[in-house]
């Protein structure tokens, strides 16, 4: 590792660690408290939904403007505007009431969205011979602390008795320390002016096939992952699980996601051509999602829930090493990141909508998991397009 690597850009590599560790708990920690969070404020169902919809909703509208906050102030302030807004929504939740607690979230929305779509520009920039294992490290923060912010709600909500209010505003001291870093980054690095806020940056990437098979690629597996999140415990307690182990089996497919999600990137990495790798991660994703549907003990159901974690730990950190690995430089990376990252999210906004509608119909999980399984055979599709050995 050159002298450059590890002295210059350190402060780079504790910025992308930190930025990583906050850009799901926020979300992540809302899920095992709706239920409170709906009683004690007096909220209809569809209220409650709005709250778990609202982030993807942000993800998808500022996704395509953060490349050109990114031209016009560059990468440093353009996070570090990120982070103010992820800090500004967090603490606005402490307001028991409606309107701040949607208000918060939107914001919170908007905040991790810019740093979501500017993360694989900057270590494509700063890191350009290191994409795999830089994408790697904040693909794992970022999954470990998504893991700990389900796994903690409730027992800091309940036991600690911090109540929903304060449990949620906790992760605003994660958010703190990346915003000193990243202040101190932005004071201390050179500042460009790229390209006007308004230019069309990223438009002939709309053009191109590559750039929407790696977009398609990115919604597929956003699709499954929150489809997973927002229905794999109904499932399971549909076939007998307690509500308790479903939400820790839950938790630990989370968990068990740590390994590909980490180690695919640098595979990835290494390679000029990265079907392999998505046939592979598609197959387990089918093997799993199957098993889910046709398991008749809880060992089995143990096993396959295991499957989809490595299949969608190792998906999602391959759909944003593709951001980098198939971008020429660090400012078409940023605009790949945006154009994947807006469509992607509209897809993973759509999914847990449909999938819920489908079992409304059909009063069975029989035809959502089959539908589940439809798209990971899409998946598999885009993604082989999406990893040639070719930029956009």
């Amino acid at each position: 590792m050159s002298k450059r690597f590890s002295t210059k850009n350190i402060l780079f590599v504790i910025g992308i660690i930190f930025v990583a560790f906050n850009l799901r708990p926020a979300i992540t920690s809302v899920g095992p408290l709706v239920g409170t969070i709906r009683d004690q404020m007096g909220l209809a169902n569809w209220n409650v939904g709005l709250i778990t919809s609202l982030p993807l909703l942000s993800f998808a509208i500022m996704s395509p403007l953060a490349p050109k906050l990114r031209n016009r102030v560059g990468n440093e302030l353009s996070v570090l505007i990120g982070l103010i807004l992820l800090f500004l929504g967090i603490i606005t939740r402490i307001i028991p009431h409606s309107i701040p607690l949607y208000a918060g979230t939107t914001f919170i929305g908007l905040g991790i969205a810019i740093c979501n779509v500017l993360l694989p520009g900057i270590i494509k920039e700063k890191f350009p011979n290191h994409i795999g294992p830089m994408t790697g490290v904040y693909t794992t923060c970022m999954s470990v602390f998504a893991a700990i912010g389900s796994g903690v709600s409730v027992p800091l909500a309940e036991t600690a008795g911090l109540g929903w209010e304060y449990t949620l505003a906790i992760w605003s001291t994660l958010t703190f320390i990346a915003l000193i870093i990243w202040f101190i980054l932005y004071r201390t690095q050179p500042k460009t002016t790229e390209l006007d806020f308004f230019a069309t940056t990223g438009s002939n990437l709309l053009r191109s096939f590559l750039a929407w098979q790696v977009t398609l690629f990115m919604g597929l597996q956003s699709f499954l992952f929150y489809v997973t999140i927002s229905w794999l415990p109904e499932i399971l307690q549909a076939q007998g699980v307690s509500i308790a182990t479903s939400g820790w089996l839950l938790s630990y497919m989370q968990f068990v996601s740590l390994p590909t999600a980490f180690l695919t990137p640098i595979i990835a990495g290494r390679l000029k051509k990265q079907q392999s790798i998505i046939i592979t991660l598609g197959s387990i994703a089918i093997i799993g999602f199957s098993g889910i549907l046709l398991a008749d003990s809880f060992h089995f159901l143990a096993l396959f829930i295991t499957l989809i974690g490595f299949a969608q730990g190792g998906s999602m950190s391959l759909a944003l090493t593709l951001l980098g690995l198939r971008a020429k430089h660090a400012k078409q990376s940023a605009q790949l990141s945006g154009m994947a990252q807006s469509f992607g999210y509209l897809l993973a906004a759509i999914g847990p909508i449909l999938i819920g509608s489908i079992y409304d119909f059909s009063h069975s999980w029989t035809i959502p998991i089959i539908v589940i399984l439809l798209i990971s055979i899409l998946m598999i599709v885009f993604g082989i397009g999406a990893t040639r050995d070719k930029y956009v």
